[in-house]
């Protein structure tokens, strides 16, 4: 047996990710922007949301794309070795303090986000004795990260203060973009126009996954997906236009009956109401499957919904399979916990938490395949 073939075989649950349906889902998104004359970038911070930034960065520059967002300086010096030189990789936190040489050697952009970023970038220009990219992040209204008018207005009272840089990217991040309806969407974006105003001819970016959706308006010169590459939905409460990119399978650790009146699982929180079929299979919290789902998800045993019986262990799940094939759920066999049945977004719904949370939290005993590699 292959050594691939054998490691899923003994593997506790296999984790499938869907190249091609990232990267038809990066072909949608970029098209979208494609009419106004907007090119697509991609967010792979967070080891492209726990796909893997290896695989997923180059399917992605197989589809030409050329910009792409981390949030931390050490991801971008890990994706700086897995795309083409002609690659712009920007680190969205920016350099930390006594970190910017770090960022210039592995040709990195940093986005500036306070005048501290700013200050320090320009000194490793001056002592290089030269010009440095990097784009400048300005606050429209969610008080996260970015210039704030105020520093704006400070930083600009001073001739010199761009001296040394060079801006390549005016960025800014929308608040409410899954709610296109939302006022905030609106204001930030005039908000947005204003400021670009101070940098005439710098391409701007203000769209992330859901602003894509929310019209050309928002679209400026790059958009930035990092949610939708991955399937999860940018529009709640309408359908998904992208491809599902994630499917995960657990298998059966062992099969038991209960009795009427038996206890299953921590807490005493499951009380079988007669004779029950129970099996328990191989992933609990520690691999991300959160256990906030307790008493409100299930699996699925051949497009057949089995409920949880009891709560979600550290390493394991209790199933009520009464009534399933037998030889269906023997030890060794699968059931589906991520599938067409059950997405990403309906977990987290479940979970009363965001599809980003658990995507990213997908754990690392998993068995990995690829699909479309």
């Amino acid at each position: 047996m292959r050594e691939h073939d054998a490691a899923a075989a003994r593997a506790g649950a296999i984790l499938t990710i869907d190249l091609d349906a990232v990267r038809a889902n990066y072909r949608l998104l970029r098209e979208r922007g494609a009419a106004g004359g907007a090119a697509c970038a991609a967010v792979l911070k967070a080891d492209a949301y726990g796909l893997g930034m290896e695989r997923v960065a180059a399917a992605l520059v197989n589809e030409g794309c050329r910009s792409f967002f981390v949030a931390h300086l050490d991801e971008g010096i890990r994706l700086r070795q897995l795309v083409p030189e002609d690659c712009t990789i920007y680190v969205m936190h920016g350099a930390m303090p006594g970190a910017a040489r770090d960022c210039f050697q592995h040709d990195l952009a940093p986005v500036l986000n306070d005048p501290g970023q700013v200050a320090e970038w320009r000194a490793l220009a001056h002592g290089l004795g030269r010009v440095l990219p990097a784009a400048l992040q300005v606050d429209t209204g969610m008080s996260r990260m970015g210039l704030a008018p105020a520093d704006l207005a400070r930083l600009r009272q001073d001739p010199e203060w761009l001296q040394g840089l060079r801006p390549q990217l005016v960025m800014s991040h929308l608040a409410c973009a899954d709610e296109p309806a939302h006022p905030l969407n609106d204001l930030q974006r005039r908000r947005f126009e204003q400021v670009r105003a101070l940098f005439p001819g710098v391409p701007a970016s203000l769209a992330n996954s859901s602003g894509v959706f929310l019209g050309g308006a928002w679209h400026f010169h790059l958009l930035r997906p990092g949610c939708a590459l991955y399937g999860i939905n940018p529009q709640p409460g309408h359908a998904n236009p992208l491809a599902q990119a994630v499917s995960l399978a657990a298998r059966v650790v062992q099969l038991r009956t209960v009795a009427a009146g038996d206890i299953v699982g921590y807490g005493a929180r499951y009380v079988a109401p007669g004779e029950r079929r129970i099996a328990t299979i191989a992933i609990g919290y520690a691999d991300g499957w959160l256990r906030a789902l307790t008493g409100h998800s299930q699996a699925f045993v051949d497009g057949v919904a089995v409920p949880f019986a009891g709560t979600v262990s550290m390493d394991s799940i209790t199933l009520d399979v009464t009534g399933i094939d037998e030889a269906r759920i023997a030890p060794g066999r699968t059931v589906d916990l991520l599938c067409a049945q059950q997405t990403v977004d309906d977990v987290a719904g479940q979970a009363g938490t965001i599809g980003y949370e658990v995507l990213t939290r997908l754990g690392a005993r998993f068995h990995r395949q690829y699909l479309g590699d």
